[in-house]
């Protein structure tokens, strides 16, 4: 192919319409430019997909088990059904599994949605187990046998051990973007990655060291890709524990990083007239929604402003510093 020509094309047909894309591009690619986006759980377009939440799945005419649209490169005459009764089941199946399991109340609006048009019900499987204290002690490997009357869960206390963020398992879904985001896809740092085997496995730092005493590097990118809520900001996780999380009253400012010359782009969050986080967008061309600890968590400067002004927000804010 000659330098600066387009890739050359491949055809397939979704839900029975034919699409064009470039060659090497995925089905998700595929199902997007036909209109017809799929949910995603662990997919966001600045990682490496994983395969690993499983709510992607279409079906591929001839092939035997039903294909992760996020990651199968799209084949020429490849025929994908996005919404037949195994993809809907399948789906279904996935997201009334993971509700079981986890704390799920915090998820996007869209991932409800579609748990409503799949009309989910995890509370079929039973009511839930109460939070395990020890879940992060448990034998590689080994499965606690429940009493046969409650979904097992993967509930645990909050982990709180530094002023920036928060930890809660209780949420956690296991869609290694965390982990992708630690590593080589955005910082790294390669500071956790999932410890156990079946049931009990979980995020962990490296020799199930705490926090403080791993290779963290407090950037905060773990954070900003989770699904879930199970990686929170420390002011978010405060103001929520006391009922003052208000999104809908939230605005968000865009500026330029002013700790060096990169040229970061931050998403300053304010409610109240309060940064109360800091996030960067997922398209801009330096940062890809990543930051380093200064440009997340550096913004405390900016309101220092003594007894100038007091909001209903600050002493929560001011816990949460520690």
């Amino acid at each position: 192919m000659a330098d600066g020509a387009d890739p050359p094309g491949v055809t397939l047909t979704v839900d029975g319409a034919a699409v064009a894309v470039p060659a090497g591009s995925t089905i998700l690619d595929a199902c997007r430019a036909a209109g017809k986006d799929q949910p995603t759980l662990c997919y966001l377009d600045n990682l490496t997909p994983v395969n690993a939440c499983r709510v992607c799945v279409v079906e591929v005419d001839g092939n035997r088990t039903l294909a992760p649209s996020c990651s199968r490169p799209v084949e020429e005459g490849m025929a994908v059904g996005t919404d037949t009764d195994r993809v809907r089941h399948s789906r279904k199946m996935v997201y009334e599994f993971l509700a079981s399991s986890a704390d799920m109340g915090l998820v996007d609006e869209q991932t409800v949605r579609w748990m409503s048009y799949y009309g989910c019900d995890p509370a079929r499987y039973g009511p839930q187990a109460g939070p395990v204290e020890d879940r992060d002690e448990r034998t590689a490997g080994h499965h606690r046998i429940g009493d046969g009357h409650a979904a097992e869960t993967v509930h645990q206390s909050v982990k709180v051990d530094n002023e920036l963020y928060v930890r809660d398992y209780s949420r956690c879904i296991l869609c290694y973007k965390c982990v992708e985001a630690c590593g080589e896809d955005a910082q790294n740092t390669f500071a956790i990655a999932v410890a156990g085997r079946g049931f009990d496995a979980r995020i962990s730092t490296e020799f199930d060291v705490g926090l403080t005493d791993s290779a963290c590097v407090f950037c905060g990118n773990c954070i900003s890709v989770c699904p879930t809520g199970a990686l929170m900001f420390r002011s978010e996780h405060e103001l929520r524990a006391a009922d003052m999380w208000e999104e809908d009253r939230q605005t968000v400012t865009r500026t330029v990083c002013s700790y060096c010359g990169v040229g970061c782009n931050l998403d300053l969050h304010v409610q109240d007239n309060r940064i109360v986080k800091v996030t960067s967008p997922i398209d801009h061309s330096v940062t890809s929604g990543h930051l380093c600890i200064k440009g997340r968590f550096g913004y405390e400067y900016v309101q220092e402003l003594g007894d100038l002004a007091v909001t209903p927000i600050d002493e929560v804010l001011r816990r949460a510093r520690g």
